[in-house]
């Protein structure tokens, strides 16, 4: 294919390892007290040495040393040398935590840990999925709520595996032989953290602009967002998401303010309850020690119903909609301390977007696709933090917290000449419109054709001129919609123009195409991969089996990629 000039987007100008020291008090002829055949490395080993000798040079010359506990002690079991897992065959979006630990359920700890995330690798945890769960059972991490798409389901299923792991043991050689654990594995070396490329060390951008995308009667709020990062010192990569801390909304701080019967202005962790509420605590789902503490401050039914819900329970059958502000107003005249309350909230997340926009078009400029949350449960609006943040409270020129969140497999071919197959309903289109826009500008060879759909082609075709800019210049070689609710045609989505379009599809594959899917993780992302088997089997004559495989060998050989949440 030949590129020509595209005027879709008129182009602007760019504008030491160290040695670990040995512990305080330790000697300096360290007594080997860990064997070599410890599962330690050696910088763990020799810092584990130290930290033992200077703790017993301080008993008395008399006093005889206590035993190590033995190597085969769970404490100083390596987790990470336990077992096969057969590829992780949980580590699927689309299957329910009771499905996902039923498959991991006679595997290593550590794996069973790996099953209890969302199995999204979103990276909003600042881990994968599997490195995440690797932390947490080398003692490495000690939090349990990072997980933002598996919410509570996840951190109540990861704090019953730490019991069992002996979380909650009080025995002071088992705790002092995890401290040394934990302390030994953040000796590992690991890839330095830049300043604005980890969720631990954001930076300062500037809000520029928000613009709605959808027309007319849409049901739907769309906005196309742009963010100046000129002064950050940032780059990115087409694939790459952005991180963005958002405010919670003052209302609904105010509200949570009014419910416990607290002044705004009650100091708390050097600030105020009100700013603290604001920009540092999450006022979404109920976490378990919040009940936990209103069952300290109330009696009777509605102790036991505060502590049904701290473990859990659903004693009312509301427990999946009570946000912080809900929960409070469920127990209506309490007032806790704000300090405690504050104590038992989790912290405010930050939220990931998919970057729609290449850094070769502006590399000071970034730009997302967000959808504003909006939902009504008992009469109250409920508002998505960061999206709303973003598509209305947020002014321009504003400044915000973000950071580049590393793509995990989700590039452009290294060749440019090899086809591309996208795949984004909805949102799901922003990597696309930035995969695009740095094929235009890098006048790519090779052929791109994207799935499109939503609810109305008249209200939701989101960067329609763009797009049609991108099919005259032959960037976009083939364009397929699917729209669900055209009164005009029958309810269509992309897996069904997938199948429609089988054909040309296999085509693709044959010739060597990239396949890429981003989008909703539980149902569309299956469904597109469920087309794609179907396709294999009616195109490709396999066996639904030998179509699996061969979706599979796409995924190993990295020519099928998904960016799900």
């Amino acid at each position: 294919m030949t590129s020509k000039a595209c005027a879709a987007w008129p182009v602007r100008d760019p504008v030491s390892v160290t040695e670990t020291p040995l512990p305080p008090g330790a000697p300096a002829d360290v007594v080997e007290y860990i064997p070599q055949g410890a599962p330690f490395s050696d910088e763990q080993r020799a810092w584990l040495n130290g930290f033992f000798a200077g703790l017993l040079s301080r008993l008395p010359a008399d006093q005889a040393l206590p035993p190590l506990p033995a190597a085969a002690d769970p404490a100083f079991r390596d987790p990470m040398t336990d077992g096969d897992d057969d590829g992780a065959p949980w580590h699927d979006p689309s299957l329910a935590l009771a499905d996902r630990m039923e498959m991991a359920k006679d595997r290593p700890l550590r794996r069973r840990m790996m099953a209890a995330m969302a199995q999204q690798d979103c990276g909003q945890c600042g881990y994968t999925c599997e490195t995440y769960a690797n932390e947490i059972a080398q003692h490495a991490e000690e939090r349990l709520n990072l997980c933002v798409p598996g919410g509570k389901e996840t951190a109540r299923m990861l704090k019953k595996l730490i019991e069992e792991m002996g979380g909650g043991a009080t025995d002071p050689d088992e705790e002092m032989a995890r401290a040394a654990a934990k302390a030994a594995a953040r000796l590992e070396p690991g890839a330095p953290v830049e300043r604005g490329y980890s969720r631990e060390m954001p930076v300062e951008a500037r809000f520029l602009s928000r613009t709605l995308l959808n027309k007319g009667a849409s049901e739907k709020s769309t906005w196309h967002v742009e963010i100046d990062l000129g002064g950050s010192g940032l780059d990115y990569a087409v694939g790459d998401s952005l991180g963005v801390y958002p405010v919670n909304d003052a209302a609904l701080v105010s509200a949570v303010i009014g419910a416990i019967n607290a002044p705004p202005d009650f100091p708390v962790a050097g600030s105020t309850l009100a700013d603290v509420l604001a920009h540092d605590m999450s006022l979404g789902a109920a976490p378990d020690m919040l009940f936990e503490l209103i069952s300290y401050i109330v009696g009777g039914e509605r102790r036991a119903k505060a502590k049904a819900l701290a473990q859990g329970a659903d004693p009312d059958g509301d427990a999946a909609t009570l946000d912080v502000l809900a929960a409070v107003r469920k127990f209506p005249g309490i007032r806790p301390d704000p300090e405690a309350f504050v104590e038992c909230l989790d912290a405010l997340q930050p939220r990931l977007y998919s970057i729609s926009s290449s850094p070769k078009l502006d590399p000071h400029r970034l730009t997302l696709t967000v959808d504003r949350v909006r939902y009504e449960i008992d009469g109250r609006m409920r508002l998505g933090v960061a999206s709303t943040f973003l598509s209305g409270r947020i002014a321009p020129g504003a400044p915000l917290k973000i950071y580049i969140q590393r793509a995990h497999d989700f590039a452009l071919p290294a060749d440019p000449a090899i086809p591309i197959i996208m795949v984004g309903p909805g949102t799901g289109v922003a990597p696309f419109r930035a995969f695009l826009q740095e094929r235009t500008i890098t006048r790519a060879p090779g052929d791109a054709w994207l799935f499109f759909g939503h609810q109305r082609s008249a209200c939701d075709f989101f960067y329609e001129r763009e797009l049609a800019a991108l099919r005259e210049c032959q960037s976009l070689t083939r364009l397929s919609l699917a729209w669900s609710r055209d009164r005009e045609t029958p309810k269509t989505y992309v897996q069904d123009r997938m199948l429609a379009e089988a054909d040309e599809l296999w085509a693709w594959l044959q010739r060597g195409a990239h396949f890429y899917v981003c989008g909703d993780a539980k149902r569309m992302a299956a469904d597109v991969e469920k087309a794609v088997i179907a396709v294999a089997v009616d195109r490709g004559k396999m066996t639904e089996t030998q179509a699996k495989d061969f979706v599979a060998d796409l995924k190993k050989t990295g020519r099928y990629q998904a960016d799900v949440y």
